[in-house]
């Protein structure tokens, strides 16, 4: 069974996903995106980072991280892909969700 990544996003198709995430940015000088979630404590914070490593491997897809107390500072993109794919947009999405309002 061979393990079939995503392609990198480009062009429109790119435009169109990260459009459809709210609060996510590029960074800069990296095929990456990013976002900082600030939780009403560090026990939310280390929380939701465990149901999202759940699903994140799950999805065979881990994100770089980093946690002080209640902020948690992501950083997504596909290593292997380049760049920004499918995986990234879909695990933005999922962390979005698992957050509520704590994204900023």
């Amino acid at each position: 069974m061979t393990n079939t990544r995503p392609a990198k996003l480009t062009g429109t198709a790119r435009q169109k996903a990260l459009a459809s995430l709210k609060g996510w940015k590029k960074v800069r000088g990296k095929e990456a995106i990013e976002k900082t979630y600030v939780f009403a404590d560090f026990a939310d914070a280390f929380g939701w980072m465990s149901r999202v490593a759940i699903i994140a491997e799950k999805m065979d897809h881990h994100p770089e991280w980093f946690n002080v107390y209640k902020t948690v500072n992501v950083t997504l993109n596909t290593h292997d892909a380049g760049g920004i794919t499918e995986l990234d947009i879909k695990l933005a999405k999922t962390m979005d969700k698992f957050a509520g309002k704590a994204g900023r």
